[in-house]
């Protein structure tokens, strides 16, 4: 986890401004696919462990990333007055 989080939390926030959500989740699905299987391997036995580890073993106890939250930027809040006189343009 050590290796991987800082990549993950790098990529993430490069690529979370915007509409990337399905990326995101194939994303999450393919990492937590890889460190499953690590682990199965590390145990010498076969598959992914979907049925050993609930995904909260996963993200919780060891620690993997999952902060794929997308942000939305706006130039200004929704219902805000702006600051200011504001004159008619003729």
């Amino acid at each position: 986890m050590a290796r991987v989080n800082p990549v993950l939390r790098g990529w993430v926030n490069y690529f979370r401004v915007g509409n990337s959500s399905r990326a995101f989740d194939k994303v999450k699905w393919h990492v937590e696919r890889k460190v499953r299987r690590f682990a199965v391997k590390k145990l010498k036995r076969r598959g992914f462990g979907w049925t050993r580890w609930s995904s909260d073993v996963v993200y919780r106890m060891w620690g993997l990333f999952n902060d794929y939250r997308i942000r939305y930027y706006t130039a200004a809040k929704a219902g805000a007055l702006p600051k200011g006189i504001i004159t008619p343009m003729r």
